[in-house]
């Protein structure tokens, strides 16, 4: 673990997030985009991303290779929901297990410290037991379920919504 860098994403991590990010999109429910996304089509998603402010993207690596990302992002469009983010982290298929989430997200809360952010969300695909417990060890508590309200690979996957206080 030693040799894990966590630092804030470039543009030249574009192209390594959308290819772990599209891992996600074709072998597993995690997300519910249904189809791979190309680097062209992602670059607004990650132009959203600073170094500063509400909106981070964190990069774990290792000898230049991706490890994982975690970042914030808008919960919705309009204003009075602006001091609430939703977070999120993606491992690389060989990183997990690792740690490297929980460095991710301590990094990504430490970030946040000082700015306008009053709460952080995050959705969990179910069954996700590794991310669930990922988040209740970074605080969040579980406020509900929305049952079956993606279909993905034939069949219909729950949602559960965490909610962390960040301010």
């Amino acid at each position: 673990m030693s040799d894990v860098t966590i630092r804030s994403a470039c543009p030249d991590d574009l192209e390594a997030t959308t290819e772990l990010y599209n891992h996600y999109v074709r072998e597993t429910p995690i997300t519910f985009d249904i189809e791979p996304d190309t680097p062209v089509r992602r670059k607004a998603w990650f132009e959203q991303f600073a170094e500063t402010g509400r909106y981070r993207l964190l990069i774990a690596e290792s000898g230049g290779r991706l490890l994982g990302y975690a970042g914030t992002t808008s919960l919705r469009p309009k204003a009075a929901y602006e001091t609430s983010v939703e977070s999120s982290v993606y491992l690389a298929p060989g990183a997990l297990g690792r740690g490297i989430g929980s460095r991710l997200y301590e990094a990504l809360f430490d970030a946040l410290t000082g700015e306008d952010v009053h709460r952080a969300y995050a959705g969990i695909t179910l069954p996700n037991p590794e991310s669930v417990a990922l988040h209740e060890k970074f605080d969040f508590q579980s406020i509900g379920i929305y049952h079956e309200v993606g279909r993905k690979f034939g069949r219909y996957w729950d949602v559960e919504w965490f909610e962390r206080e960040l301010t």
